[in-house]
């Protein structure tokens, strides 16, 4: 995401100053994108490899070691910048990423050592609870996206699917839906490749990327 492509909407989020206040300027400059998209591309890539059964069960946690550090870390900065920026709704965006995985990594590796006192027997329960909210959330952040350039409500809108279909999968056992969710984060990989191209084209110059028309205009 540009600074360039949510510069204005992130203005309208927020309440201008006044008049005769004095902003001083950022120290800040550049776009946080160039740090939040590639560690997010990273970390959605190990936690879809894993859901589609790429490799064996017993290597289920191969993912949180990069979630954990390059993804989350990634994310907190390029989150941090973006508020400095003034990008509000780029901040939003990341933070809310940030949040999704760092919880994600919160409950796998709590889970695995008991942190919660969640009975084995339970933990599907917990996996549910954990779907459930970050659904409502992300669902909430994609109807917000509308106004946006649509490749970003493309972009949450994989989540919310691969969200679903990894619930349908907890509750019904199938792996075969679980398999489809994994899928979906591929989907994710895949726009979410196609939106640092168009940022990276942008940073170097270029002219960019088609990111699609907002699916609800301003009026």
């Amino acid at each position: 995401m540009t600074a360039n492509a949510t510069g204005q909407a992130a203005t309208a989020a927020g309440a201008p100053p006044p008049s005769d206040a004095v902003v001083p300027p950022s120290p800040l400059q550049g776009d946080p994108a160039m740090v939040g998209i590639p560690n997010v591309i990273a970390g959605a890539t190990g936690l879809g490899l894993v859901t589609i059964g790429a490799f064996p069960a017993a290597a289920a946690g191969a993912a949180l070691p990069i979630l954990l550090s390059a993804t989350s870390v990634g994310m907190l900065i390029a989150t941090i910048w973006a508020a400095a920026l003034g990008q509000n709704v780029t901040a939003t965006l990341y933070g809310t990423i940030l949040g999704f995985y760092i919880s994600y990594v919160a409950l796998g590796i709590g889970l695995r050592h008991d942190w919660y006192g969640i009975p084995a027997a339970d933990a599907s329960t917990a996996v549910e609870v954990y779907l459930i909210c970050w659904l409502v959330a992300i669902g909430a952040l994609t109807l917000a996206t509308l106004r946006m350039p649509s490749s970003f409500t493309l972009l949450f809108g994989l989540v919310d699917l691969a969200l679903v279909l990894l619930l349908i999968a907890s509750y019904s056992g199938s792996a075969a839906v679980n398999k489809a969710g994994g899928w979906v984060v591929m989907a994710f990989v895949a726009e979410a490749i196609y939106i640092y191209f168009h940022v990276m084209l942008v940073a170097t110059g270029g002219k960019g990327l088609p990111m699609g028309r907002p699916l609800l205009g301003s009026g």
